[in-house]
């Protein structure tokens, strides 16, 4: 197993560009070294472009930024193949999503059929374009946005589509003395510029692989399943997680066991993740809310000792 102090070069050159909590960094690294994608709902300006960014950097990875709006078509997404009249053969031009760190700003704001483009790459690490997949990137990992303040011109987000998520967080305000220092600095443009890879692609990978490898007792498993159950028969929620769910929070906690530089789940690490695994992967009731049902279910479902 890496060492804690490995992990936390990463988490470190992040915190060095991005100002907010440093839960936030944990749950993208989380995400990433599982192997999955993020959905961020926040409002504009609170540092979804500088995490994103700052994560590309430091793992020496290409970034791209996908402006979603209600013209995007998945052409835009995937890229094209364009003919050249004088070799009289296709040339194939790569869309935004052929990178390594993927920004899908205000996703919910393209139309389905767009969506439907992103999500072949979030679930198969692949796109097809003019009927042939393309494989994608193996560090391939996605941050999708979307303002839940702002519904007027949107689309949303499908229940298949949000399943495609590993987590999804806020970000929330910085603290007065984070946001004192982003003042200070004048925004994070400079920090990003004299960023410096402290990951490469064998590392990377050898990380994902170790992830797997993180064991579950039939104790921690069963706590897993009872939560991922419960969220079916509470009165509150339309729709429950689904099996993907289970397995989705089966390797946050393995990622985040190993973060901690362990090859064994615990319990908490099950309880810390599951707000982030959970809530954008079930249906609440009208006057109920998602997050406030899962944190209930995690005080009431009982926790093997």
């Amino acid at each position: 197993m890496p060492t804690p102090a490995e992990i936390a070069r990463l988490s470190t050159a992040i915190a060095g560009v991005y100002r907010g909590s440093r839960d936030t960094i944990d749950l993208l690294m989380t995400a990433f070294l599982a192997g999955g994608h993020v959905l961020i709902e926040d409002i504009p300006g609170v540092g979804k472009t500088t995490l994103a960014k700052a994560l590309a950097v430091s793992i020496g990875g290409s970034f791209r930024r996908l402006q979603c709006t209600p013209d995007l078509m998945p052409a835009d997404v995937t890229g094209v193949s364009v003919y050249d009249e004088r070799d009289r053969t296709f040339t194939f031009h790569p869309g935004p999503v052929f990178c390594d760190v993927l920004l899908a700003d205000e996703l919910n704001r393209t139309p389905p059929r767009t969506q439907a483009a992103l999500l072949e790459a979030l679930s198969e690490g692949q796109v097809t374009v003019e009927g042939s997949p393309r494989a994608l990137s193996a560090r391939f990992f996605c941050v999708a946005t979307q303002n839940p303040l702002d519904h007027v011109g949107t689309y949303a987000l499908p229940d298949s589509q949000r399943d495609r998520f590993l987590l999804a967080f806020r970000l929330g305000y910085p603290e007065i003395d984070a946001e004192l220092d982003l003042l200070n600095h004048d925004g994070a443009e400079g920090g990003l510029a004299r960023l410096q890879a402290v990951f490469d692609t064998p590392t990377v990978t050898r990380l994902r692989t170790l992830v797997r490898q993180v064991k579950l007792e039939d104790s921690v498993r069963r706590y897993l399943l009872d939560l991922v159950r419960a969220t079916r028969q509470t009165k509150g929620l339309v729709q429950g997680a689904s099996p993907r769910a289970g397995l989705g929070l089966q390797r946050a906690a393995q990622a985040r066991a190993m973060m901690k530089g362990r090859d064994f789940v615990i319990p908490e690490d099950v309880q810390a993740l599951g707000v982030a695994a959970l809530s954008h992967r079930v249906s609440a009731r009208a006057g109920q809310q998602a997050d406030a049902i899962i944190h209930g279910l995690l005080e009431s479902v009982p926790v093997p000792r």
